[in-house]
């Protein structure tokens, strides 16, 4: 009994571990949202039903896109950091 509620609880807390090994700082990421993105959408675009970005490729094409689009050039560990961010708060990717 005690070794199936200890794989239980692993299964259980592997999404979560893998999402925190997402490499990048998610703080950063957010001053970075508020600084480049608010101007174009808010948070709700994450949020809504239909959203369009439905995995962690699909959201790393999106910053590509946004960041074309917005005429912003992040480093890679800006857009590490703002994948994060979004990943964190919104996502949860695996």
């Amino acid at each position: 009994m005690k070794s199936i509620l200890c794989v239980s609880l692993l299964i259980l807390l592997m999404p979560s571990a893998y999402a925190a090994s997402l490499p990048g700082d998610s703080a950063d990421g957010k001053r970075l949202y508020d600084a480049n993105c608010m101007g174009c959408h808010d948070t709700s675009v994450f949020t809504r039903k239909d959203r369009l970005v439905q995995s962690l490729d699909a959201l790393k094409k999106q910053l590509v896109s946004c960041s074309h689009m917005a005429e912003k050039e992040f480093s890679a560990s800006e857009m590490q950091d703002l994948l994060k961010y979004l990943n964190d708060q919104f996502y949860d990717f695996r």
